[in-house]
This record gives structure tokens, sequence and C-alpha cells, in this order.
């Protein structure tokens, strides 16, 4: 694999944390705490956060040899990885706009691809 391909997969994974990330944010926000420390302070979030943090790092890391007219494209998978975990791990349904917006995006990285 050359480097551009591994940019790719790095960028591609920096996208995938971050969706991760935002999982774990609407988790704790579906959660009550007892007062605002803890309802920003708790490992949860902080793991979140950090994990954001990792992702911007391996962005840009990736942006070094991914041409900016193929971010966007690989950038918009963020919106697939988000609600396959939103389906799986907040039992989020699939209603037909939704689906029809992922088969647009999927069509948008196909025609890009070719």
């Amino acid at each position: 694999m050359n480097s551009l391909g591994i940019s790719v997969c790095i960028l591609l994974v920096s996208v995938f944390i971050s969706s991760v990330s935002q999982i774990m944010l609407k988790k704790a926000a579906n959660k009550t705490y007892t007062n605002r420390i803890r309802e920003y302070a708790n490992p949860l979030v902080v793991t979140a956060y950090a994990l954001f943090f990792c992702s911007v790092l391996l962005t840009m890391a990736a942006l070094r040899k991914v041409p900016l007219s193929m971010s966007p494209i690989l950038e918009s998978t963020g919106y697939i990885f988000v609600s396959i975990l939103g389906y799986i791990f907040l039992k989020e349904r699939f209603g037909k706009k939704k689906l029809l917006g992922l088969a647009l995006i999927l069509v948008g990285i196909a025609v890009f691809s070719m």
C-alpha cells in the first residue's frame, strides 16, 4: 500500500473515532447527573473528548498526503458511521429519509471514486 492509501486509511480511522466519540457524548447526555461538574467531568465525557483530540491529530497527519478534494468525501463517511453506531448502541431506527440520505452519501462516494 502506498503512502496515499495509508493516509486515506488513517483519515477513515479518524472519522470512525470521531463517530464513536459522538455516540459516547450522546450516551452521556441521556444520563441524569447530580450537578454540573459531574455532567461534564465524568469518564464517558472525558474519554469522548480525548478521542476527539486523537481524531484531530490523526486527521492532521492524514491531510499531509490526502488531497483536499478527497477529504470531504472521506469525511462524509462519518454520517454512515454515526448512523450505524446509533442503531447499535442507541437503538435509533432508520427511517425512509435517513436511508435515502445514507444511500445518496454512498452514491456520492462511489461516483467520486470512479
